[in-house]
């Protein structure tokens, strides 16, 4: 890690032989790290620490996991802030809720803190990929601005989601080419990171409702693809 920028890293969970663990495996590899044992201290902690990653439990007592991440989500500061939930629940809702959220991932414990390692570190990969990336994308009603991850829909400003625009950013980057849900995964989550292929879905909805049914598509029984709605050249 490079010695001028130092991540910055919130464990949150009401476990404190886990929340040791995490926070001493953390520091070795270099992040600055900060805990907090509920939602709601995480929240509150949040705001003075300004975390670039979160690691949250889901069940917690004072406020759990989901609505912390969903309170953080509605502040303009954590809009791109990557949130790694933690969680011994394997239900598809509680995966489905999370992503509901905001949440970047989902990790089932018990924890291996090597692979969470690897994990974080492509987190951070892509986002400084992404960074260098500058251009922008201009259709009829909507422009997508990757420099700044926003995206204008019919003159007003919208921020999204870093995961949710990462996949409108790139589906539109090749308009009304399909897409198959394995091809989402690996370029949005990359090859690294295990997710379900019901993310995606659950991900291009949250995209829909936010700037409307016509721009993403889905070809049945293959994937889905960018529609391009009257796209004006740069």
């Amino acid at each position: 890690m490079s010695s001028k920028t130092v991540n910055r890293v919130l464990v949150v969970d009401d476990e404190p032989d886990i929340v040791e663990l995490l926070q001493y495996n953390l520091v070795k590899e270099g992040y600055e790290v900060q805990t907090a044992e509920n939602g709601k201290r995480a929240v509150e902690v949040a705001k003075l620490f300004k975390p670039h990653l979160v690691l949250m439990d889901i069940m917690m007592p004072v406020l759990d996991g989901v609505e912390a991440c969903r309170q953080l989500r509605e502040m303009p500061q954590f809009k791109e802030t990557f949130i790694i939930f933690l969680t011994a629940r394997s239900e598809e809702y509680s995966e489905v809720a999370s992503f509901d959220a905001g949440a970047s991932d989902y990790i089932n414990k018990p924890i291996k803190p090597r692979a969470l390692l690897s994990r974080i570190s492509a987190f951070f990969r892509r986002q400084g990929a992404g960074a260098k990336d500058n251009n922008r994308l201009v259709f009829k009603e909507l422009t997508i601005d990757r420099a700044s991850y926003t995206i204008t829909i019919n003159g007003q400003e919208m921020v999204l989601p870093k995961k949710e625009f990462e996949l409108l950013s790139f589906l539109a980057s090749s308009p009304n080419k399909v897409f198959n849900r394995d091809e989402l995964l690996q370029n949005i989550w990359g090859a690294d990171v295990y997710v379900l292929a019901r993310t995606v879905d659950v991900h291009v909805r949250k995209v829909r409702e936010k700037i409307g049914e016509n721009y993403i598509s889905t070809v049945k029984g293959v994937g889905y693809k960018f529609e391009d709605v009257g796209k004006n050249p740069l």
